[in-house]
């Protein structure tokens, strides 16, 4: 079998779709990195509280993501087969559960904000900024979940312009009310981070309005309206748990995961939450295309198999490997150029700036592998609705190996920050691995009924 699908409506197709995913994507981590550039004027405690006090809206986010993709699975499927009365019910589902978590995690930030600061650092000052944060930015969990999760329905539906348009407004949106309310501009109060939370709010509410209210109201190719989310739906309940809920698991997982690694780095000191920070919204910012294919890749293969076409989803398959590992080597290269200038925009100290460099070279070393396993997880593995296989790879490997491993190097063996990075994210390794036989053996592919007829 050839590593290179020559068709190419495929490459058009992947194009047209992974793009906007991409732009969208380096436009967020654009807004990140200011929002790092911004905090970090005022110093390491203002940036290191944002940064962890973040950590809590990433979890969530990597919740929504799991809510969101794997239900992606079952609507690219259900769209290639145009059953769009199964895609519905899929949708509705979704956003049930997303409610549901969404008010827990906005209950658990308005009761014990501190609490979950704690979880983070032991650093009262961090602590302090940290609450006044997540005082201003608790409506986000819900604005933000219903948006995203509704950006990864039309991505599916291959509408990918609508999210891509309204981050662009949302950057400026975001970067403006940074800079007014972070330093006081214009007559208005200096905040610090608070203002940084409150600039995130306002974005937030943007993107809902504009995202929530084109799907609910003007678009018609699906016609999901408000009224929907009342439909019944136990028709698809079978499906919807044996592909959606190991995503779900496996993302929270992963979720919970990070945290752990958040509070590893955490104890590890300021400095080096900073440096982190640093280096992984850098990371971000190499791998949008990567991010994008993978979201596209999972696309493209619910559409194939959807049209019944199970031997060219195996090829594009090996394609989209074989372009994850070029793409990985370049972002790789591109790290390693642009890690001085990058570190050179902060105003950190020297022991700071020392752990950053090390955690660049870390990261470049990484990224090659996980931009195969990206692209397998998160894309052509889970578009075949492998998700099983998946949930145990998340959780055999990361809370098995990674968090162990990372513990004993930082605490107990006092490695560099080099290696504690490494044996913190060695799980990307392994699963890249394990994952590219997984692709060999065909066995991902998962059979997915229509309920057409039945509707």
């Amino acid at each position: 079998m050839q590593i290179f699908v020559r068709d190419r409506s495929f490459y058009k197709k992947l194009i047209t779709i992974a793009l906007p995913i991409s732009l969208q994507s380096l436009i967020t981590i654009g807004v990140n990195m200011m929002d790092n550039i911004m905090l970090g004027r005022l110093g390491e405690v203002a940036m290191s509280a944002a940064s962890q006090a973040n950590q809590v809206f990433s979890l969530f986010q990597i919740f929504c993501m799991g809510m969101g993709m794997g239900a992606s699975v079952l609507i690219s499927r259900y769209y290639g087969m145009q059953d769009i009365f199964s895609l519905k019910k899929s949708v509705t589902i979704m956003y049930r559960l997303l409610l549901c978590l969404g008010l827990l995690f906005t209950v658990a930030a308005i009761v014990a904000p501190g609490l979950l600061m704690s979880l983070y650092t032991n650093e009262d000052a961090v602590i302090y900024e940290g609450i006044r944060y997540y005082r201003w930015s608790i409506p986000c969990f819900l604005l933000q979940g219903l948006s995203l999760t509704t950006t990864i329905v039309l991505r599916s539906i291959g509408k990918v312009h609508i999210p891509l348009y309204t981050s662009i407004g949302a950057f400026f949106i975001n970067v403006g009310a940074n800079y007014v309310f972070i330093f006081g501009k214009f007559g208005a109060p200096e905040m610090g981070v608070a203002g940084a939370a409150l600039g995130t709010l306002i974005s937030r509410t943007f993107e809902f309005v504009v995202i929530c209210g084109y799907f609910w109201l003007k678009e018609n190719e699906v016609g999901y309206r408000i009224k929907d989310f009342f439909c019944h739906c136990g028709d698809i309940w079978g499906d919807y748990i044996r592909i959606c809920i190991p995503v779900l698991i496996s993302d929270g997982l992963l979720g919970f995961g990070n945290t752990a690694v958040a509070m590893v780095y955490g104890r590890l000191g300021s400095n080096f939450v900073s440096a982190n920070s640093i280096a992984a919204v850098t990371m971000q910012l190499t791998t949008v295309l990567i991010q994008g294919m993978s979201n596209a890749s999972a696309i493209i293969t619910g559409h194939t198999l959807g049209e019944g076409k199970v031997k060219q989803a195996q090829e594009q398959g090996y394609t989209f490997l074989a372009l994850g590992a070029i793409f990985g080597l370049v972002a790789a290269g591109i790290i390693l150029v642009i890690a001085e200038p990058v570190i050179g925009f902060y105003k950190i100290t020297e022991e700071t700036r020392g752990i950053a460099f090390q955690l660049m070279d870390a990261v470049a070393v990484i990224v090659f592998f996980q931009a195969m396993n990206s692209i397998l997880t998160k894309g052509v593995l889970r578009g075949g609705g492998d998700t099983k296989f998946l949930m145990v790879a998340d959780i055999l490997f990361l809370w098995v190996v990674s968090i162990p491993l990372g513990c004993l190097a930082g605490f107990v063996w006092n490695f560099p920050a080099f290696w504690i990075y490494f044996c913190i994210r060695i799980d990307q390794v392994i699963k890249a691995v394990w994952c590219v036989w997984r692709l060999k053996s065909g066995k991902w592919i998962k059979k997915i009924d229509s309920h057409l007829e039945e509707a």
